[in-house]
């Protein structure tokens, strides 16, 4: 089954797809779902570039561990003050969470917010947008992984061990092709700490498909979020970190990068309680492409080598997720 989310839930990547036992049964027309789906992919795609113009912005480097937190927790707290009173806005009702509901709200807040962006924060002060990028591609096979081998929600079936074996031999054409060409290349502490975040945001998508049908999963992603950022605020003051004034600017990369959290998540939240689960985890594939052809409209190459290789491992990447979130024709007529 499509987890709708690959790597997380999180801010920068689709929330977790809801079991088909907790989705609603309606079905929303088509015309709109490719416009929505790649709106939602666009911001999701634009997050890594603007992190790291947000890095260049506050003056944050990096070495700088305690400002990067402060730059992630300020993000997200806001991000999860949106999305809750967003919440209690469609509702009509405000309520703090249930002791039930906080157990899961801790819990993938600190595999979500907490754990996956202290490490994509500290990974992508020292990857380039190109690769932090590529990366992202990464997070749908290690959800698949995690979800069948740890938490035993879902079968791997020979078509989606095809898919991550695409996305793996992806990954390997990036890295082997940097290192050939003299690039940037690939860092532990980089790229690295990149492909850890997608783990750990892993778990926190298969504890919240766990628990589908106990919560709801926009009031748990707006508490989470706040949670976690709170987490995050507090070791950055804790390390010493502090965040420059950056005008105009930089006020208007750290909306944007709210909005990502908020509006994306809604957005594609909505489809996947209007349409079928697999029509719109597909669209996914779009998400390291954008990322990609942003971050070099945005950043340029950075010391990347954009050359063929790149252009190998981001089909190779794109083609594994559309694999492993695809269904076969079958399975979709029967919904």
């Amino acid at each position: 089954m499509a987890r709708g989310a690959g790597p997380s839930g999180g801010a920068d990547n689709p929330p977790a797809a809801r079991d088909d036992a907790a989705r609603s049964a309606t079905r929303g027309g088509t015309g709109s779902l490719v416009s929505l789906a790649s709106l939602s992919c666009v911001l999701w795609g634009s997050a890594v570039p603007m992190v790291r113009l947000g890095y260049r912005a506050f003056g944050i480097g990096p070495g700088d561990t305690g400002s990067q937190m402060l730059f992630a927790g300020l993000r997200f707290v806001l991000a999860g003050a949106c999305v809750t009173l967003a919440w209690c806005a469609i509702n009509r009702s405000a309520r703090l969470p249930r002791r039930g509901e906080l157990r899961v709200m801790a819990s993938v807040a600190l595999f979500q917010t907490f754990g996956q962006y202290l490490l994509y924060y500290m990974g992508l002060s020292r990857a380039t947008g190109v690769n932090g990028s590529l990366m992202q591609g990464f997070g749908v096979f290690a959800a698949l992984v995690m979800s069948a081998l740890v938490f035993r929600l879902e079968r791997l079936t020979g078509r989606k061990l095809l898919g991550c074996a695409i996305g793996f031999a992806g990954i390997m054409v990036a890295g082997m092709g940097e290192r050939a060409v003299g690039g940037a290349g690939f860092h532990l502490d980089g790229e690295g700490l990149l492909l850890l975040s997608t783990v750990s945001a892993s778990a926190a998508s298969s504890i919240l498909r766990r628990h589908a049908s106990e919560v709801d999963p926009v009031l748990v992603c707006g508490w989470q979020f706040m949670m976690g950022g709170a987490a995050l605020l507090a070791v950055g003051l804790a390390l010493g970190g502090s965040l420059t004034p950056a005008g105009a600017g930089g006020a208007g990369i750290l909306a944007w990068l709210v909005m990502v959290s908020a509006v994306a998540y809604g957005v594609w939240s909505h489809l996947l309680r209007s349409h079928d689960v697999s029509q719109v985890a597909v669209f996914e594939f779009l998400i390291p492409v954008f990322g990609v052809l942003l971050s070099l409209a945005i950043l340029g190459p950075e010391g990347t080598s954009v050359g063929p290789h790149t252009a190998v491992a981001l089909a190779l990447i794109s083609v594994g997720i559309y694999v492993v979130e695809s269904r076969p024709s079958k399975a979709r007529a029967r919904g």
